[in-house]
């Protein structure tokens, strides 16, 4: 079965994949629709998150390189409904997100900043606008 994942930098060095950390697990996201990926990279944006590039990867290739690398695989079904907190952000991202390509090998940024109420604030109103 092919899903949609969302992927930074595709066929670069630093080719990535989305991932979300919840409650410390990082999960990886498997959309079975292209339209809910759509909608997903479309709030990414919305928070100035960098664009992702949406691939049809089959599922057992994801699932197979999340085991390999401690990730847990996540996938949303069409239709999907969230019916707690944790399982919103399978179709909403966090308010917050981490840019983790400046990060050292300790895992932790080389340039920590600070975010401000004013950003969160910003973020809100723009998400709200979509809905």
């Amino acid at each position: 079965m092919k899903v949609y994942v969302l992927l930074y930098d595709v066929g670069k060095d630093s080719e990535g994949i989305h991932s979300l950390e919840l409650q410390g697990k990082t999960v990886v996201l498997m959309f079975e629709d292209k339209d809910d990926a759509e909608r997903y990279c479309g709030l990414l944006e919305a928070q100035d998150f960098p664009s992702p590039t949406i691939e049809n990867i089959d599922r057992n290739e994801i699932e197979s390189f999340c085991q390999e690398a401690g990730y847990q695989p996540r996938f949303v079904e069409t239709g999907f409904i969230p019916h707690t907190e944790e399982e919103r952000f399978s179709l909403v991202p966090p308010q917050l997100n981490r840019d983790t390509s400046q990060w050292n090998e300790a895992g932790k940024p080389s340039n920590p900043s600070e975010i401000n109420k004013g950003d969160l604030d910003d973020i809100k109103k723009r998400l709200e606008g979509l809905l």
